[in-house]
């Protein structure tokens, strides 16, 4: 069983603008600083053929429900991998290192009358018999306000 995620982020910027930010370690560590990270490292590399994004960060766990908590712990290290083939299309995936599950799927921005579209879909996966798909409701809806908070890093970066 998986559970399938989209979710679109706007911004009212050129797509060039919004992928030089998305390419921008800093404003990376924002957007983590942002979503409650508590420590993070980011890594972008220019490679052949495209540009690869790490983000590795670690959150607490506090205001995770009970029956989650007790399997991922005080702390949750979610270890985000983007690669990017051009500066419209990524594949993405995100890995809980230890843990049963990951989130695998792609991202692609559009631009429409100067305003870029972020356009996320993801598969969420957890393989735990009994909660999973709990888990991976929870999952989606924590991956939801991550976004947001995201977003809202975004649009100030950009309108700076």
């Amino acid at each position: 069983m998986s559970t399938q995620f989209s979710h679109d982020l706007t911004y009212d910027a050129p797509l060039a603008d919004v992928d030089a930010m998305l390419m921008d370690p800093g404003f990376r560590e924002r957007a983590c600083e942002a979503q409650g990270a508590v420590r993070m490292s980011v890594s972008i590399t220019e490679e052949p053929g495209g540009v690869t994004v790490v983000v590795d960060q670690v959150q607490t766990s506090d205001g995770i429900p009970g029956f989650a908590k007790k399997f991922v712990g005080d702390e949750i290290n979610l270890v985000q991998t983007e690669t990017w083939t051009d500066a419209e299309n990524a594949d993405v995936e995100v890995v809980i290192p230890g843990k049963p599950g990951e989130m695998t799927g792609t991202i692609h921005l559009s631009e429409s009358g100067g305003v870029t579209t972020e356009r996320l879909e993801m598969t969420i996966k957890v393989n735990i018999p009994l909660v999973s798909g709990k888990i991976e409701n929870l999952i989606a809806d924590l991956l939801r306000k991550a976004l947001k908070a995201e977003n809202a890093v975004g649009r100030d970066y950009l309108s700076g």
